[in-house]
């Protein structure tokens, strides 16, 4: 069965590829992570995406119950990585149960936000998928995150010929160093860039919720004068919405 993992972006309809509405219109079915109400609005992202671009009747969403995935704060790297693993599994599962009723020559396809290779599992999960039945996984790259808040903020995310250091909130305080130059921050929930006002109190940061939506907010400045307006912008937008997709860079 082919699998069609698409990038869409980071929410701007706009960011949608040709060779991703291409690999759209291949899909008869649409599987996606039933995260419950207050994440109905992604769900409908994808669904309105696919309504611009697609033809009506062509295709259908499934929506499977997204398993509980954990305390990952709370856990240390053995826990968590254990805890992703059996997170991955159980997804894996959920869908094939669905895959299972399809016919053998049905397409499905999986709208992942961003790019399918940064910070994402739809990718492993597939892989967990291929395990289980025969799948045929095609992968259509997206514009990141990052590179949509580089645009936003009208910046170049290193210096000339420098580099350019992507992780995640969980590891951002333990790795930090000056000499790491631009460092651009993932999945942090909890901003863990207002631990380092200390010892980077001077840097710039660069940051950027709900990218490319109406929802989208931007803040810029010296970290330590600004941090408390993006705590508070970030959990606004969180308190409207039900949710907040966030990243930073920041840079000495």
């Amino acid at each position: 069965m082919k699998v069609n993992i698409i990038g869409i972006g980071a929410g701007n309809p706009a960011h949608l590829s040709l060779e991703a509405i291409e690999a759209m219109r291949e899909v008869d079915v649409f599987l996606v992570a039933d995260k419950g109400e207050v994440k109905s609005d992604l769900v409908a992202s994808r669904r309105a995406l696919c309504e611009a671009h697609l033809d009506p009747g062509s295709h259908r969403f499934v929506a499977v119950a997204d398993p509980v995935r954990g305390p990952d704060a709370e856990r240390d790297k053995e826990q968590y990585e254990a805890g992703v693993a059996d997170w991955h599994a159980a997804r894996a599962k959920g869908y094939v149960e669905v895959m299972r009723e399809l016919p053998a020559d049905a397409v499905v396809g999986f709208l992942v936000w961003g790019d399918p290779a940064f910070y994402d599992s739809t990718i492993r999960i597939v892989e967990r998928i291929g395990e289980l039945i025969d799948v045929e996984p095609h992968v259509v790259p997206g514009i990141t995150a990052f590179q949509a808040l580089a645009a936003a903020h009208g910046i170049v995310l290193h210096e000339v010929g420098g580099p350019v250091h992507i992780t995640t909130g969980r590891r951002l305080v333990d790795q930090w160093h000056p000499d790491l130059g631009m460092t651009v921050v993932m999945l942090d929930g909890h901003l863990k860039v207002q631990q380092l006002v200390q010892r980077a109190g001077r840097a710039r940061i660069w940051w950027g919720a709900n990218l490319g939506l109406p929802s989208q907010q931007l803040r810029s400045g010296v970290l330590s004068e600004v941090i408390d307006d993006i705590i508070a912008t970030r959990a606004r937008v969180r308190a409207e919405h039900g949710w907040v997709m966030d990243v930073y860079a920041f840079s000495m």
